[in-house]
């Protein structure tokens, strides 16, 4: 589980494909590796992996063809500049939200727009994850935790403030940059509490969640 925050810029310094998928080597900038062991998990661009090997400035992860073919990694390169977060603490500051290092989505960003020392993102948001992304809601951009700020029929916006363009990679995004997406955990859990039935007649009906649903609930207002 993770928070969000990110911690460091790492760079890849090598992809290795194997028929099971690749194996990556990340150079970790200013992470702190001191606490880092086998088998921890490390956020990169917002993807959980697993550390195999490493030493005071690098790590080497296992990346299966799911992953590959799921998230960002598919068209990442050597060289190329990530978003590092080291799984979270039981005494973390818990400064974002939860995170869980499961891509939703690989989504394009569609617009690019200067607002005073702001940077405000239009990014495309897919049909099926609308449901679970609210206006002042959390949602998860390259491993960022990010306020959605405003939404249309198929975009959303979030906003950029100086500090967090200079901790992370979002300075690279130009329009069209592809990045990894992960909806706001709790409310896949609110849907599956809110439309739960029996499994046999799962596969054919629709989940039944709707806006006035949810304001019902009183989960939104």
């Amino acid at each position: 589980m993770f928070t969000g925050i990110i911690e460091a810029i790492g760079t890849i310094q090598a992809i290795n494909i194997t028929g099971q998928g690749a194996r990556l080597v990340i150079s970790t900038g200013t992470l702190d590796m001191s606490d880092v062991k086998l088998g921890d998990s490390i956020a990169n661009n917002g993807i959980c992996l697993t550390v195999v090997a490493f030493d005071s400035s690098s790590f080497s992860a296992d990346v299966s063809n799911e992953t590959l073919t799921r998230t960002g990694f598919a068209n990442y390169k050597t060289g190329q500049n990530i978003n590092l977060e080291k799984a979270m603490l039981p005494t973390t500051r818990f400064g974002g939200h939860m995170v869980s290092g499961h891509v939703d989505a690989v989504v394009a960003i569609s617009a690019i727009e200067h607002n005073g020392n702001s940077i405000e993102y239009w990014l495309d948001m897919p049909s099926d994850l609308a449901p679970y992304i609210a206006e002042k809601g959390s949602i998860t951009v390259d491993g960022t935790s990010l306020t959605v700020n405003s939404i249309t029929a198929d975009k959303f916006r979030i906003t950029i403030v100086p500090h967090t363009t200079e901790q992370t990679i979002i300075s690279h995004y130009q329009v069209g940059s592809q990045v990894n997406l992960e909806v706001d955990l709790i409310a896949r859990y609110i849907e599956r509490l809110l439309t739960r039935q029996d499994p046999s007649a799962a596969e054919s009906k629709s989940s039944g969640v709707t806006h006035d649903l949810l304001a019902r609930s009183g989960f939104i207002k």
